[in-house]
């Protein structure tokens, strides 16, 4: 059996730069804790956890005065209040979803209507919105543009940056269909972007493929559709303990690719429980 991971699997920038900044906060003493998961990870999370740093739903559950704000940012209004109360906020939003919360509210202050392609219960989008007043539309896919009317309309999109290309320029195209004007900002994360196209080639390539990373993870589920559009059997695991042997029976060539915040040492272990099926055969 061949096991190929994937270029570039496990943690991207952001992520790496959010765990860095929390590492040297604990080795500066610092004692704090994170405003929602840091990433969505549950093996990180619960590492964070043995070092005394917990994931809390909101300000008022910290027991800690210093607060972490997580990659997928925040609205403007949660900075603010967690200051007003005299928390010290350490901002480790990525700067690429960052960049899609100033691109939202430019549009907003030019008069646009903005719409933000993607989940609307996601994080993320959820920091957007609070960019632009709570004011923008928030669109999943293609066909959930028929329930709004664009007629007449300034339109301004940006995009969940872990979104995939195809539902972003769909959607897009849609609303081009009866609006007067649309500018579109493409804030997808460009590696992000690289990474589903390095899915895509892999799984055509593959028998089978492992998409390594938290359930609740956006931009693995993301890589996990792309492997399953190239009609490969395809399975979404958080860690080794989740593989099944019966999985890999007959099969030639494996694949392994993982979310942009699953740690490295995870898709690692993933092929060498792979291996081990090999040798028991």
């Amino acid at each position: 059996m061949i096991i190929e991971i994937a270029e570039d699997a496990g943690f991207c920038y952001g992520v790496q730069r959010a765990l860095n900044m929390i590492n040297r906060a604990l080795e500066r003493g610092e004692t704090f804790n994170t405003l929602g998961p840091i990433i969505h990870n549950p093996v990180v999370v619960k590492d964070l956890e043995k070092k005394g740093v917990k994931a809390v739903n909101s300000l008022d559950e910290s027991d800690k005065k210093t607060i972490f704000i997580r990659t997928h940012g925040v609205p403007p209004e949660v900075i603010e209040e967690a200051k007003s109360k005299g928390f010290k906020v350490i901002d480790a939003t990525c700067p690429i979803v960052y960049n899609a919360q100033l691109s939202a509210r430019k549009l907003y202050e030019e008069g646009y209507l903005v719409v933000i392609v993607g989940k609307k219960d996601h994080p993320e989008v959820k920091g957007i919105m609070g960019h632009v007043d709570n004011s923008a539309v928030v669109i999943n896919s293609p066909d959930e543009v028929k329930n709004y009317n664009f007629e007449g309309k300034k339109i301004g999109v940006v995009v969940q940056t872990t979104s995939r290309f195809d539902v972003f320029g769909d959607t897009v195209r849609e609303i081009l269909r009866t609006a007067k004007e649309v500018r579109a900002v493409n804030t997808r994360c460009y590696v992000t972007e690289r990474r589903q196209e390095i899915t895509a080639e892999l799984a055509k390539r593959s028998d089978v493929m492992i998409i390594v990373g938290g359930k609740n993870s956006s931009n693995t589920r993301r890589l996990f559709e792309v492997s399953k559009m190239q009609g490969t059997r395809s399975y979404h695991v958080e860690s080794p303990e989740e593989l099944k042997k019966e999985w890999f029976e007959g099969v030639e060539r494996v694949g392994i690719t993982a979310g942009a915040s699953t740690p490295p040492w995870i898709v690692n272990q993933v092929a060498e429980k792979i291996k081990s099926f090999t040798k028991e055969v």
